[in-house]
């Protein structure tokens, strides 16, 4: 398999979703670079699950689980392997810069292409202004001459320049952020596994005390189980990033393989080995894990001297990594939509660098306006955007499945030479896959915490649907009218 022009694939895209071509063709002004090297998906890819949610947002869930976090992170895991084996079947077959978009386009209908783009696209540009504001409150602590607003705008100054500049500088900055992640958590389980076999010089070995003292493994009962998964779920949101940036490197198809057969390593050795080892060292409930942070903890217990700032440089490495990706993210699948008739044409358009321009300020535009209302109405606008855009995750993960199931025969039969990642035991897996999908929703509704997030998620998800509905129906009209015009003014084509 050589290279695949990204043009190509932007073509096909709009040629097997039923859309009509581009007018302005492949030139190359509307085309995409292959400017991502293997070095960057790479990392892309190993980074992608590594969030600040792991080294921070981890604490809430092992004080509302207990030790019974571990079996909440190992069925998010489960999750998203299958979910990301799926996604990487359709992927290495036809790579995309719309990913799952382009997919649920092409395997459910218009409706479902433009109602998951957006909402992803939204999620993405919300979390923007979420990492910005947290990157800002640590730069603040730092330096508290500089006020906070000003730190956040620096941060998406600078990473909106880097994502301006060229592809390959994205994927340079991710490249860096990404290595220094996977060298701390690295870390992190090294000393931490030390420590609790006792190897460390005046550690005291735990062992696996801590697992099943102060109140045995599941503490609060086996329903914490499902509530620390709903804390835990959200933090794995990023792995499917790699798909997305596969269309823009030489060899698509080999990197989307690679990354779905490496997922099952990485979320068991980053998510599931580090949080062990914090349950065994710590109490799970130890003030200090939500307090400090678990990692931040550990390392106090440990006797790691300056923990706290060392663990804050890292937390602000995953911050800038989590926003790089997420500008870089939102503005490919603004491009997408736009490539596809789903969003303004002018999203669509590349400049001499190769990168979508406008897609970009499109989505930095409404970061802004949502860092904006994190300091002028935090419990109100921005509040509203948090919890509109929660339960996004599972959606987006629930038409991954239903386009597979729909995509695997076509792929079979159209494309059986780039058929090189299969989903296993389909479809049984897949209809497992989706009914616990459905039942971690369901659980949502149930859940007091998990209800209010899903509630204005669906009424948003709901709202974007029915315009997707609309657009396809119009499409559909328009298509027919296209046609019949088109038999009328050739008469001979009709036989």
């Amino acid at each position: 398999m050589g290279v695949r022009p990204s043009n190509v694939t932007e073509s096909a895209e709009r040629e097997h979703s039923g859309h009509p071509p581009s007018p302005e063709g492949p030139a190359e002004q509307d085309s995409l670079k292959a400017g991502l090297k293997n070095r960057h998906l790479s990392m892309i890819a190993i980074g992608g699950v590594i969030g600040a949610g792991l080294f921070v947002g981890s604490g809430a869930g092992i004080a509302k689980a207990g030790p019974g976090i571990l079996v909440s992170y190992l069925l998010a895991g489960l999750l998203v392997v299958l979910v990301m084996r799926m996604l990487g079947e359709m992927a290495a077959a036809n790579p995309s810069s719309g990913s799952f978009s382009t997919y649920a386009d092409r395997a459910l209908g218009r409706w479902a292409g433009f109602t998951i783009g957006w909402l992803y696209w939204f999620f993405w540009v919300v979390v923007l202004a979420v990492e910005a504001t947290a990157a800002a409150t640590i730069l603040t602590g730092w330096l508290p001459s500089v006020p906070q607003w000003a730190w956040a705008l620096i941060v998406m100054v600078l990473l909106t320049a880097t994502n301006l500049a060229s592809v390959g500088s994205y994927g340079e900055f991710e490249f860096w952020f990404a290595g220094i992640k996977v060298v701390a958590i690295t870390a992190f389980i090294v000393i931490a596994g030390l420590a609790v076999v006792g190897l460390l010089p005046g550690a005291e070995a735990t062992g696996t005390s801590n697992l099943t003292d102060h109140g045995g493994f599941l503490p609060n009962g086996p329903g914490a189980i499902l509530s620390g998964m709903l804390l835990v779920v959200f933090s794995f949101m990023g792995s499917e990033i790699v798909t997305l940036a596969a269309g823009e490197s030489a060899h698509p198809e080999k990197m989307v393989r690679r990354a779905t057969n490496s997922v099952i390593w990485r979320i068991g050795s980053f998510y599931l080995g580090s949080i062990l080892l914090v349950v065994m060292l710590l109490p799970w409930n130890s003030k200090a894990v939500v307090d400090e942070g678990p990692y931040v903890a550990a390392l106090n217990e440990i006797g790691i001297p300056h923990a706290g700032t060392i663990m804050d440089v890292i937390v602000v490495t995953a911050v800038l990594s989590c926003l790089n990706s997420g500008l870089y993210t939102a503005s490919r699948m603004a491009f997408s939509l736009g490539r596809r008739g789903d969003a303004p044409k002018s999203f669509s358009q590349v400049d001499k660098r190769g990168v979508p321009a406008v897609a970009i300020w499109s989505s930095v535009a409404f970061g802004f306006v949502a860092v904006i209302f994190n300091y002028t109405s935090p419990d109100t606008v921005f509040q509203f955007l948090l919890n509109s855009s929660g339960a996004v995750a599972l959606f987006v993960w629930l038409v991954i499945c239903l386009s597979q199931l729909r995509m695997r025969p076509k792929i079979e039969r159209e494309t059986p030479e780039r058929h090189t990642v299969r989903m296993w035991l389909y479809p049984y897996l897949t209809y497992a896959t989706i009914g616990l999908i459905l039942f971690v929703i369901g659980y949502m509704f149930y859940d007091k915490e998990g209800r209010e997030q899903m509630v204005m998620s669906v009424a948003v998800g709901a709202v974007v649907l029915a315009i997707g509905v609309w657009l396809q129906r119009k499409h559909g009209s328009r298509e027919e009218t296209a046609e019949k015009t088109s038999a009328e003014a050739h008469p001979a084509a009709k036989s």
